[in-house]
């Protein structure tokens, strides 16, 4: 071995160089989470930011599933919209009661797509979404809802027209 050489075994940088690839690599790794986890989202729930049309329209896209998702409010706290024209109420999922300030009332029987159960009767002080503002509506809580969308029922939908033409829909007021 030539002594001017470096012994690579005895290289001093060597331990730097493993470590800055690591980084770089991992580094790599969380853009691409980022990019494709936005991309997913985008696609899963395309009303993040939602298109307000002249005269208080509102324009939802379909999302990947075939539902309508959509940003809004129940008493000033943001929620996910599910638009769900076969549900009599406002359904909101019971373990969100307390964060959106509602009080659970009567017991009640709700026959939904996983049978009948047992909700709670409730009152939404102001729901928001896009150009509309209610206030009153309502609602009812169901414990069999483990997420965090609420849906929106009749007892918001029966003061729009509503017109779907390919993957968009479009609100109005009546």
């Amino acid at each position: 071995m030539n002594s001017k050489e470096p012994d690579s075994a005895h290289n001093p940088y060597r331990p730097l160089g493993r470590g800055m690839a690591l980084v770089a690599s991992l580094l790599l790794l969380g853009l691409l989470y980022f990019y494709f986890e936005n991309g997913l989202q985008a696609r899963n729930n395309p009303n993040q930011q939602l298109q307000i049309a002249q005269g208080s329209e509102l324009v939802l896209k379909r999302s990947r599933n075939g539902h309508y998702f959509f940003p809004g409010t129940i008493n000033g706290q943001p929620v996910t919209f599910l638009l769900d024209t076969g549900a009599t109420l406002v359904s909101v999922p019971a373990h969100l009661a307390e964060e959106l300030g509602l009080k659970a009332g009567a017991r009640q029987q709700s026959v939904t797509a996983n049978g009948t159960v047992t909700t709670r009767a409730t009152r939404v002080n102001a729901l928001a979404f896009g150009p509309f503002d209610l206030r009153g509506v309502p609602a009812s809580l169901n414990p069999g809802m483990g997420g965090d969308q609420v849906l929106l029922g009749m007892s918001v939908l029966k003061h729009l027209e509503f017109t779907q033409r390919g993957d968009t829909l479009i609100l109005r007021a009546i």
